[in-house]
């Protein structure tokens, strides 16, 4: 199987789900054994703190409550954004003993340490990002995601008077590392393509708010200052994009995101970011935590879709969020109305009716 052809989703039905919640394979929870079951101890690794504030503010507490709350250990430590480090963290959770590995993938770091659990007879579940040799896969659907995402700069576009086939729209993707970069990325083309948008200028995909601002600020140059849409795949990357159009005092330009983080939600309600994808932490997490669960009970969980490698896939629905949905973000407490609604954004939030809960 070529490496690309993992990311491709295949929904599954009838029969064949049934077959994959009832049955073990080696895809599907076959490496669960009776020593992993009784471990009674989850070990969880999160990527860094930098490309996303989700880790560390919501991902770390929702999956310590529930593993605690269903009776296991949680053991959660954060690589920090370096393949070393999460190298060495999981030999020492599997030096402790793991039940199962719950990981997200950095830079392909997770895939050398799911061969040395699969080695142990310990389940691997990927989260939010897909790897090789996982029997598990928790996440988003994140080829909806892209499409959400691909819709969102068509409606802003439309609010512009702007034709999609002959907009200038610049594609600012994820680090090709992340395998759901690539799903992201494939949701947005299929609809923005769908509608006559061609890419202007495509710089390298990365997951950095610096690195994306000088990306878009050197795509930009090469465009002669002109642009109507911006496809960006998350709300860090799209701040530092939104640098660059302040500085320049390019208003009413066409920007998608996702992650629904604080800045994301007050350029959205300041009109610099026309949507994101707001993707409930809590809900990702609960799928995960059950999936864990029933791994360490020494049950075979059960999946509606696969990757095109066969690895089940949980799949969790994404929800687009325009200025009118950012007070569901915050009434769902997963971004707070004083972080969002600073003095210079109380205005808006009064206008959209964003309040505090």
């Amino acid at each position: 199987m070529k490496k690309s052809s993992l990311f491709a989703v295949v929904a599954l039905s009838g029969a064949a789900a049934v077959m994959l919640a009832g049955c073990s394979g080696s895809s599907g929870g076959g490496t669960t054994t009776a020593a992993a079951a009784d471990a009674g101890r989850a070990c969880v690794i999160l990527p860094d703190a930098a490309s996303s504030p989700r880790w560390e503010n919501f991902d770390r507490k929702y999956l310590q409550e529930g593993l605690q709350a269903a009776g296991f250990e949680a053991d959660i430590q954060n690589a920090q954004g370096d393949v070393n480090k999460y190298s060495t963290i999981a030999d020492q959770q599997l030096t402790k003993g793991c039940g199962v590995m719950l990981l997200v993938d950095y830079q392909g770091a997770a895939v050398a340490v799911a061969k040395k659990a699969t080695a142990q007879g310990i389940p691997v579940i990927a989260y939010d990002r897909p790897f090789t040799g996982a029997d598990y896969y928790v996440s988003f659907d994140n080829v909806k995601v892209g499409e959400l995402q691909g819709q969102t700069v068509l409606d802003g576009l439309k609010a512009a008077g702007k034709d999609p086939k002959t907009a200038t729209v610049v594609y600012m993707g994820g680090d090709p590392t992340d395998g759901n970069a690539k799903m992201f990325h494939d949701g947005a083309v299929k609809v923005m393509e769908a509608a006559g948008i061609k890419a202007a200028a495509e710089p390298p995909g990365v997951w950095d708010q610096a690195k994306s601002q000088t990306n878009f600020e050197q795509a930009l140059t090469s465009l002669g200052g002109k642009v109507d849409g911006v496809w960006v795949a998350n709300d860090t990357n799209a701040a530092g994009v939104i640098k660059v159009l302040q500085d320049n005092n390019l208003k009413g330009v066409a920007v998608s995101g996702q992650d629904a983080n604080v800045a994301g939600l007050q350029n959205i309600l300041l009109g610099w970011q026309t949507a994101t994808v707001y993707k409930p932490v809590k809900d990702e997490a609960t799928a995960a935590v059950d999936t864990a669960v029933a791994l360490l009970k020494g049950s075979t969980p059960s999946a509606s879709a696969k990757l095109d490698d066969g690895t089940p896939y949980i799949q969790v629905t994404p929800i687009l969020v325009d200025q009118t949905k950012v007070k569901d973000v915050v009434a769902a407490g997963d971004a707070a109305y004083d972080d969002v609604c600073t003095p210079d954004v109380a205005a808006a939030c009064a206008q959209f009716g964003v309040v505090a809960p």
